[in-house]
């Protein structure tokens, strides 16, 4: 194969393990909060907020202490086996809270895969870049085709999972789910030696990432074992107590805040970087806050907007009614269609020098998420208590949602790989599984503020929830602004990332 013209085979074989995972991990998120409330019969708010937001929140932390390991110790392949092997055994643990309606195997089991997601995540996502050659512009389109791989799982999970879990036992689609875990760790690692190579035939993601140190080099992890890991945890403490004792978030959310304030800090004063180096990573951290507003809107599937389906959405068709937690499947089906259109248009117009720089595609991204509850909006606006919406509310909404994510996502793994120092290739693509960490708790915050029939209206920073329009109208807000800003914040940035588009 042409590497300058096509991608590597090894690509393929990344797209295939990450298939898989996402299919374990959107498989059991299809049906998790329908688990918790209809099984394990905990309230929306807490399921929403202490256990939905709490564990995808920390399902996006634990990826720091994934590259870190990668980047001292394992090197990333060795992660990635180690992560997958413990997801799929979480996923099991899942299968027997649901066998028995245990709260403490459902805890243990949600605990097991967060730890999991973190040795697998960055380090997959860090694998893709090393297959091209340096400022390679086929890495935009390459990390576009790995999306798709992510959301080929995503789109087969909630169906199959879904499936078995509404229609016949919750544990069943648990169990779907650890099979799947196991399919793709299988697959990676019967084929990582032939197919994971560099341009020049070298292993990828064998050695930590230390061994690729120049003389005179050193990696933020190998510091964190002496000074730089007591500030750390000194720093990360005080922030955590402040978040917890001043604003009153509970333990789980002051952690993933803290450690969103503590590590960045960390990591840009260190003395080993030169100036573009910090301001290429000052890129990928102002970037990255923006990203919180993204997915705290739009990982409302996992949640409010799974309840809303269940609830408000007529979801009969040809006689059939669809689970709701299929609906989760749309987004990722969109995806799947659009991502090869959307990695053509980029090529297409990088060839006319047209192709828009990142984080302006991260920008028309928000604001194509804010157009997606907008339009919904519209839908419930004078909705009565009891009266259902036509299921295409929810499928536009969806498509319009898929359109920011291939502008926001994909396009924000390739700017990190891009601007990161490659001593910290995993450390900082685990930073910036912080900023989802914190969109995801924030999420869950958000999705507790869901409308109830007979319950009080509900605030948010003196805004009135009292409908379904109003919350939905909440997320508008947010998406909308952080686009507008990201939007003049384009020009600054662009002479900070110092040649990289």
């Amino acid at each position: 194969m042409n590497q300058q013209k096509g991608h590597p085979i090894g690509l393929y074989l990344l797209f295939f393990t990450e298939m898989w995972e996402r299919f374990s991990y959107y498989g059991m998120r299809a049906i998790l909060v329908l688990f918790l409330t209809k099984q394990l019969l905990f309230d929306k708010a807490f399921a929403s907020d202490q256990l939905y937001g709490s564990f995808t929140g920390l399902v996006y932390l634990t990826p720091l202490l994934g590259g870190y390991m990668a980047d001292r110790y394992w090197g990333n392949r060795k992660s990635i086996i180690i992560g997958g092997l413990l997801m799929a055994l979480g996923q099991f643990m899942l299968f027997f809270s649901g066998h028995f309606t245990s709260h403490f195997m459902m805890y243990a089991g949600l605990g097991v895969l967060v730890f999991g997601n973190g040795f697998f995540k960055p380090n997959i996502s860090t694998m893709v870049g090393s297959l091209y050659p340096e400022n390679d512009h086929r890495i935009d389109s390459a990390y576009t085709i790995f999306y798709m791989g992510i959301n080929v799982g995503a789109f087969i999970a909630p169906i199959v999972c879904g499936y078995l879990g509404e229609e016949i036992a919750f544990k069943w689609g648990f169990m779907a789910a650890g099979v799947g875990m196991i399919l793709g760790t299988l697959s990676f690692y019967l084929f990582k030696n032939k197919y994971l190579i560099t341009p020049e035939g070298a292993q990828i993601g064998e050695q930590p990432n230390k061994a690729n140190l120049k003389v005179g080099e050193s990696t933020i992890a190998a510091k964190f074992d002496n000074i730089q890991m007591a500030i750390i945890t000194l720093g990360s403490l005080a922030f955590i107590c402040a978040f917890h004792l001043i604003a009153g978030f509970d333990w789980v959310g002051s952690v993933i805040f803290g450690c969103a304030i503590s590590i960045p800090a960390t990591i840009i004063t260190d003395k080993s970087l030169n100036s573009i180096e910090k301001d290429r990573i000052w890129v990928i951290f102002c970037s990255a806050f923006f990203v919180i507003f993204f997915w705290a809107a739009f990982e409302q599937a996992g949640a409010s907007l799974t309840y809303f389906a269940d609830e408000q959405t007529d979801r009969s068709l040809l006689g059939f009614v669809i689970p709701a937690s299929a609906f989760q499947s749309v987004n990722a089906a969109f995806v799947v269609i659009f991502a090869p259109v959307l990695s053509w248009l980029w090529l297409k117009l990088h060839d006319k020098g047209m192709e828009p720089p990142s984080l302006k595609k991260q920008a028309i991204g928000l604001l194509l998420l804010a157009l997606g509850y907008l339009w919904i909006s519209f839908g419930v606006n004078g909705l009565h208590e009891g009266v259902k919406v036509s299921m295409i509310w929810l499928i536009v909404l969806y498509l319009l949602h898929t359109f920011g994510e291939l502008c926001l996502s994909p396009i924000g793994l390739s700017m990190v790989n891009k601007l990161a120092p490659a001593r910290f290739a995993s450390l900082l693509m685990g930073v910036w599984f912080l900023a989802n960490a914190t969109a995801n708790k924030f999420a869950g915050m958000l999705s507790a503020l869901y409308p109830e029939a007979g319950k009080p209206a509900k605030h948010f920073l003196g805004f009135e929830i009292a409908n379904l329009y109003h919350f939905f109208m909440l997320f508008v807000v947010l998406a909308g602004i952080a686009s507008g800003i990201l939007f003049l914040l384009n020009k600054p940035f662009k002479k900070l990332m110092h040649g990289i588009k």
